[in-house]
């Protein structure tokens, strides 16, 4: 997700502020049949969208009057989990989960078994998960301005990882090259895991991965230092660390947004009131704690905000991917010579 300036969060309020008021007469309007809800979340349990699935399902339970249920269904990089909620019914009881990954960029790689303009419904954003750029104890470069300048000098020699081609950390780092003109190796990985052990035995100078306990754990330890932060604004867990916006690179400046789908042709008073719901959980302080006690950025908005973020990043992606020449897979080049 593209987020080029800090204001994000008060943009976002506006459009909360006027789902907010649809809610009573939504909720009047629309009543849900007893039935269980299920929220299908498109990646394994455990983590950032598994928990931000069952607080959902948690909060969201008493709001609608109806138990909500959570099924993990994860696979292809979330594009399983959101086909499957593609093809069910669009009456309000099947949901889905996911960052907005597997609509932006996997149809441009050919990875897509549905449409997602034709048969995906956006409800609602709920979270930014911020992108970090690290450092490992293989930089010289104190910061970032001085790593580009060690890139410029010597093209190619500088060494950035990511979690894999036509990653969210993939899009940053090509996005980096055409923003500040510099010529970096990219180094991509078949997941985080293999990535982070790399990185902490210092196999290349830089890496983008999403925040999370874990790599802040290493932060705070040393052994990995942040140079910059995909985020709409700076995180409280690392004051000091500016984001790539700040630094002149607002293409660059992306985050994985994680939110609710529903299938294309659910009732439009439906989507209102899950959208006003999560709206009203979202200003919850104890909500809010949660979500930032994880290193993520609550978000927000009304539904169509949330289609026209994911209509503007599907095409900015298409533009890297195309520009770039980004494959779905492709083998890890050998380390250039120093």
């Amino acid at each position: 997700m593209n987020l080029p300036d800090t204001s994000f969060p008060r943009r976002r309020a506006v459009g909360c502020l006027a789902a907010l008021a649809l809610a009573p007469a939504v909720a009047r309007a629309q009543a849900w049949p007893a039935k269980p809800v299920r929220i299908t979340v498109a990646y394994p349990p455990g983590g950032v969208a598994d928990g931000m699935a069952r607080l959902l399902a948690d909060k969201l339970a008493p709001m609608l009057g109806q138990s909500v249920v959570v099924d993990n269904k994860a696979g292809a990089s979330g594009t399983i989990g959101l086909d499957a909620v593609a093809k069910s019914a669009p009456d309000g009881h099947a949901l889905g989960f996911a960052a907005i990954s597997p609509l932006v960029l996997n149809p441009h790689l050919g990875k897509s078994p549905f449409d997602p303009a034709r048969d995906i419904a956006p409800v609602a954003s709920v979270i930014a998960s911020p992108v970090l750029l690290l450092g490992t104890t293989a930089l010289a470069a104190a910061d970032f301005k001085a790593l580009l300048a060690a890139a410029k000098a010597r093209p190619g020699a500088l060494l950035w990882a990511t979690s894999g081609p036509a990653s969210l950390g993939h899009i940053v780092l090509e996005q980096v090259k055409v923003g500040a003109g510099v010529d970096i190796t990219h180094i991509p990985y078949k997941g985080g895991g293999q990535q982070i052990n790399d990185a902490l035995s210092a196999q290349f100078e830089v890496l983008s991965v999403n925040a999370g306990p874990a790599v802040m754990g290493h932060i705070q330890a040393g052994k990995l230092r942040p140079l910059a932060v995909g985020s709409p604004v700076r995180l409280g867990a690392l004051p000091g660390t500016p984001t790539l916006a700040e630094l002149g690179l607002p293409a660059a400046n992306l985050a994985s947004v994680f939110g609710l789908f529903a299938p294309a042709g659910t009732p439009a008073a439906v989507v209102e009131r899950l959208n006003a719901e999560v709206n009203r959980l979202l200003k919850d302080p104890d909500v809010r704690r949660r979500i930032e006690a994880a290193d993520n950025v609550p978000t927000g908005g009304s539904a169509a905000d949330f289609a026209r973020l994911i209509a503007s990043e599907s095409a900015s992606n298409a533009r890297v991917i195309r520009q770039a020449g980004i494959q779905a897979e492709y083998p890890r080049p050998p380390k250039p010579p120093p």
